[in-house]
């Protein structure tokens, strides 16, 4: 709907400064504050001028618009002209003209809230701009003709006066200018203080990175360093356990049987407390490598079955691996795999009184990723607890946290070695409805090259076995496990050099071997038992507390086996020393 108000014509310099003038008055009329007015006179004042020095002259029309129910000061500026031929490179501000025709129009076009142009050689220019009317202000139809009276008893516009009010604008918009400058200038100098006090910190938080970074090396050093000393006592102690449980020296009282269970499952906590925060501080270091090799979900199931077979002390709880089939291999680090997996079904079984704890697995073709997922039929996990247990140290307060010992180290390490495989860990869990856990991996380790060939088995000929190791209780230990062998011979050597001499000397058909030795270590023992013919056949079962990294494994390739002590009972040494002497049988 559009309402006229009045029309100019414009022929010569003097009525564009009519023009203007009518233009401010009218939108003073109707209701716009002193800066719209000023915009209103600029626009209009430049598109008549433009129509008088390049059309001739032309005519101007101002009205009330409204469009969807806004009303908008709308003005028509028509002109008899050639037209404008590079109209685009105008609009784009690729060309003015040397009077300034591109700039007026382009200001225009910015001061205005709608703008459109028309040019044609035949028909000339038409230009229509418009400014929306201030927020709460309506025009009637009935306030027009109030409007035009109040036009006509001002009369003509006193161009004086209208000139004298456009160099008082031009002053005020240069006063604006030099006052912005002024605040630009202090805004400058603010922004340089600025950045000086952020280089400044910047260089502070470099030299607290640089601290932290050297304290993190520092702590991991000592973990590293320390760890032998951690893990020698501890697995003395959970040998000489198992020692005594075994019945390897007589029988043990009921009393003396359950205080060397406690002993035992003291040291187990605590050397598990210490691989915890070993594997913690090397994924911080960012020395975690990783050992891929292929297997399968039933294999890896298989092995967890009987691994975590003593953990389930309750007949309320049923632990179900879920057989899948068979599926797509893995290509990933079974280690780490297997580390996580009995993470989360350990937690699981702790917090689940009674029903089951479901393990199972799906392969997606189309993304080649596995989820593994341990679902529970446990106590649950608050919503807002469910982002915290992944962080270290941290044990959700429960009802059933007094009855279960942790660390709080298990799932925030289990999360960092599955972003280590590539893949990420959440969990969903409603409280008293049970948590299901997911660790989702790609079934190749990302960046991995050929299947490593696992190492030829070493020849070996009888039952006379060497043990060197420096640890008078590991001897000990492995040597009462060691004699229990079908008609074995157990020699021992206190060091590496003792231990090359009586390799030589004795020919041992099998040699039990520390890596942790004084003088020559057993990484040294072990090339110059390859190196030397007479000593090369002998097979050599790797048995150490040390936490072996990939170099490590490459250092021991001839190596038949590798024992951890940790983890050491007498049927696992006695059914590795049958496979080592197996294998040598049966070497060509």
């Amino acid at each position: 709907m559009t309402w006229p108000l009045i029309a100019l014509a414009i022929e010569r310099e003097e009525d564009v400064v009519i023009a203007r003038q009518r233009a401010r008055r009218l939108a003073q009329l109707l209701g716009h504050d002193t800066q719209d007015q000023s915009r209103i006179a600029t626009a209009v004042s430049e598109i008549a001028r433009n129509a008088v020095v390049y059309a001739g002259g032309g005519r101007v029309e101002f009205s009330i618009e409204t469009v969807d129910g806004v009303q908008s000061l709308c003005i028509r500026v028509a002109d008899r002209g050639p037209g404008i031929a590079d109209l685009d490179a105008v609009l784009e501000g690729r060309h003015q003209s040397a009077s300034g025709m591109g700039i007026g129009i382009l200001g225009t076009r910015r001061l205005m809230d709608s703008f459109q142009i028309e040019s044609s050689r035949q028909g000339g220019t038409v230009v229509r701009f418009s400014k929306r009317l201030p927020r709460g202000r309506t025009i009637r139809r009935e306030d027009l003709g109030a409007i035009a009276a109040t036009l006509t008893a001002e009369g003509t516009p006193d161009t004086l006066a209208e000139t004298r009010e456009q160099n008082r604008e031009l002053l005020a918009s240069l006063s604006e200018l030099r006052t912005r400058q002024d605040d630009l200038a202090r805004l400058n100098l603010e922004l340089e203080d600025t950045n000086r006090g952020v280089v400044a910190l910047y260089a502070e938080l470099d030299q607290r990175a640089e601290e932290l970074r050297r304290a993190s090396e520092l702590k991991s050093r000592f973990l590293s360093d320390m760890s032998h000393e951690f893990r020698t006592p501890l697995n003395s102690i959970l040998a000489l356990s198992r020692l005594l449980l075994d019945r390897t020296d007589g029988e043990l009282a009921p009393e003396q049987e359950r205080q060397v269970g406690y002993i035992l499952r003291s040291a187990q906590n605590l050397t598990d407390l210490v691989n915890d925060l070993l594997d913690i501080a090397k994924v911080e270091a960012g020395k975690v490598e990783l050992q891929p090799r292929a297997f399968t979900v039933a294999e890896l199931f298989g092995a967890l079955r009987g691994v975590l077979k003593p953990l389930q002390t309750s007949d309320a709880v049923e632990l179900v691996f879920h057989d899948i089939g068979h599926t797509a291999p893995l290509f990933t680090d079974e280690g780490k795999v297997s580390q996580i997996l009995r993470n989360l079904v350990s937690n699981a079984l702790k917090f689940t009184e009674a029903g089951s704890v479901q393990v199972t697995a799906h392969h997606d073709a189309a993304t080649r990723r596995y989820t593994f997922a341990v679902r529970d039929t446990g106590i649950g996990i608050t919503p807002e607890d469910q982002e915290r247990i992944f962080s270290e140290f941290v044990q959700v307060e429960n009802r059933l946290q007094a009855k279960v010992k942790g660390t709080g180290l298990g799932l925030s390490l289990s999360r960092r070695l599955a972003e280590l495989l590539g893949g990420e860990l959440t969990v969903q869990s409603e409280p008293g409805q049970g948590s299901t856990f997911s660790l989702t991996i790609p079934d190749r380790l990302p960046g991995t090259g050929p299947v490593p060939v696992d190492p030829a088995p070493r020849r070996g000929n009888g039952p006379r076995i060497l043990v060197v190791d420096d640890e008078d209780a590991s001897r000990y230990v492995l040597r009462q496990f060691a004699s229990t062998y079908p008609g074995a011979e157990v020699i021992e050597a206190v060091d590496g050099t003792e231990g090359l001499r009586r390799a030589r000397e004795d020919r041992p058909d099998l040699v039990l071997l520390d890596l942790r030795l004084p003088g020559l270590d057993g990484f040294e023992v072990l090339r110059r038992l390859g190196e030397d013919e007479a000593t090369r056949p002998i097979p050599v079962l790797i048995c150490t507390s040390s936490v072996l990294e990939a170099p490590d494994y490459r250092r021991l390739d001839r190596a038949t086996g590798i024992l951890p002590k940790a983890s050491l009972s007498r049927d696992q040494v006695l059914s590795a020393l049958a496979a080592a002497l197996r294998a040598g049988e049966n070497a060509p």
